[in-house]
């Protein structure tokens, strides 16, 4: 799809398959996809990102309650929805690689479900189609400052040139920069990965040898909803920020 000079990748994926261990006991009855910030769930939210550039076509996978999921989502119209059902949690490179089949040959988005984005001046996914560059890239992070980032207590994931080029955090150390679980790959990063369960770390690692990982820094809001403290942090923004509106 096209927004004006900008090709929008066609398929995604939405990632929707934890079993949101550190949200228990709210996630005990309810899969953590589908918990909610001001009204509308996170996976809804992740839905709106792909939505908002014109994704056609976008595939959930689910494993945790996972009829529930799938139940929630019937009513939903775009993206148009297919179902990857993990019998086994297969993580991040799993899901995704098992989901090829309905992905497409071209470079495609993956979302996280249990994270907040808010764009900033502009469509965080549209200005990573901007940026995405086949002639350098096979992968294409949004990051995040890593110390203005709500619910999160880590050290960051990465260093990034002014290229936008890609290398990890040293140890011991703090990085910049964070991964926001918002990424294009090319469905040929997954050649020789393994079978059944892997994270995408091991893509990530390897293309970073190979010098094609690439970022674009996120402009706008970002929440790790991880931990009932991070729902909560999220929750409490948005009425703040967005009194008596329903914002997506």
């Amino acid at each position: 799809m096209h927004r004006g000079a900008v090709t929008i990748p066609n398929h995604a994926m939405a990632l929707a398959a934890g079993l949101g261990k550190r949200m228990r006991p709210i996630t005990w009855n309810t899969p953590k996809p589908l918990l909610t910030v001001d009204g509308r769930t996170l996976l809804d939210r992740a839905l709106d990102r792909l939505e908002e550039v014109g994704v056609e076509n976008a595939v959930v996978n689910v494993h945790y309650l996972g009829d529930r999921v799938i139940q929630h989502l019937k009513k939903r119209e775009e993206p148009k929805l297919t179902f990857s059902e993990e019998e086994d949690l297969l993580e991040t490179g799993g899901g995704v690689k098992l989901a090829l089949p309905h992905l497409g040959t071209d470079p495609f988005y993956v979302v996280n479900s249990d994270t907040l984005l808010l764009n900033g001046p502009t469509l965080a996914l549209e200005r990573m189609a901007e940026r995405w560059d086949a002639d350098e890239m096979d992968a294409l992070l949004l990051v995040h400052s890593t110390v203005d980032a709500y619910g999160y207590e880590g050290k960051g994931d990465f260093e990034i040139d002014p290229m936008g080029k890609v290398t990890r955090r040293k140890e011991h150390e703090i990085s910049p920069y964070l991964f926001t679980g918002v990424q294009i790959l090319h469905p040929k990063v997954f050649e020789g990965t393994p079978d059944g369960k892997f994270s995408l770390n091991v893509v990530y690692d390897k293309l970073i040898e190979q010098e094609r990982l690439y970022a674009v820094v996120h402009d706008g809001e970002w929440f790790h909803v991880g931990t009932p403290d991070g729902l909560d942090q999220a929750e409490e923004f948005m009425r703040i920020r967005y009194p008596g509106v329903k914002h997506r």
